[in-house]
């Protein structure tokens, strides 16, 4: 259990790992998440389920190296075992009767929009994709999102690939071209998924985003996940991590995810140091 069975870089500190986990697998839904800690003094934190296979009994999961922790999970190979693993958690996403969805993934965002436009293409429904980042290299799950969408629009910030500028610019176009648009699903960085809730919102286009809260037991004990919907608290959990975006405060969701900030410096240098002692 919790053995890593493949490895794969997918852009500059960009790692996908498959992991046999047959009881996630088993009951894994597009928008959930599993926590993990690599060892016994680890950090727990949260990953979303990139992907499953029932038969195999596997799951996939997606991470960018930005923190210690993810640093840690970098360096573990193949036939490697993840010390705890947990999940599935929080709620599949809730997608409505639709015929056509647009779903966007803005950066490391990408792996888990993929589920969810998987889901809704074998469900039937008519998936238009909308995938950025800041540069081609960072590009990925390009051919995955071809396989599930009639439409595929890539943008990157520098034009490298696609068309230059962000994941809002192409919407606008498809918005102002009269494509009728029953829901949008974004995932990304907080500040893209506020610009597009922004743009639908001025459209009036029910939209999902799926939070990349802090979260520490992942299970609503802790309460670090909180969210502010409209006038209710809710933990991204176990209430979301999808909710509808325009009752979503992404400013307070902004100032939470810097909460740490210092602390998270403090323990990459740590851990900078550990590295140059062992290759000294």
């Amino acid at each position: 259990m919790n053995k890593i069975l493949e490895k794969k870089v997918l852009a500059p500190t960009l790692k996908q790992i498959v992991v046999n986990a047959p009881l996630i697998a088993r009951k894994a839904k597009a928008g959930q998440f599993v926590i993990l800690r690599v060892h016994e003094r680890g950090e727990r934190f949260p990953l979303t389920i990139a992907d499953y296979d029932r038969e195999k009994g596997t799951i996939t999961l997606i991470f960018q190296e930005v923190g210690a922790s993810t640093k840690l999970l970098g360096n573990l190979e193949v036939g490697d075992v993840i010390l705890d693993l947990v999940g599935p958690l929080g709620k599949a996403t809730k997608h409505p009767h639709a015929k056509r969805v647009v779903c966007i993934g803005g950066g490391v965002g990408v792996a888990p929009v993929y589920p969810e436009a998987k889901e809704l293409y074998e469900n039937g429904v008519e998936v238009i994709s909308i995938i950025g980042a800041r540069n081609k290299d960072l590009l990925f799950y390009v051919d995955e999102m071809k396989k599930v969408s009639k439409e595929l629009y890539i943008t990157t910030d520098d034009g490298s690939a696609g068309r230059k500028g962000f994941v809002t610019d192409a919407l606008k176009d498809l918005i102002l071209s009269g494509m009728e648009i029953d829901c949008v699903i974004a995932i990304g960085p907080m500040p893209m998924m506020k610009a597009v809730s922004n743009l639908t919102k001025e459209y009036g286009i029910y939209t999902i985003v799926s939070l990349n809260s802090l979260m520490v037991d992942g299970t609503g004990m802790c309460g670090g996940c909180r969210v502010t919907i409209g006038n209710e608290v809710k933990f991204a959990c176990i209430d979301g991590p999808a909710f509808e975006a325009h009752s979503i405060d992404f400013d307070e969701q902004m100032r939470r995810l810097r909460m740490y900030q210092e602390e998270e410096k403090l323990v990459d240098c740590k851990c900078g140091e550990a590295e140059k002692n062992v290759e000294n």
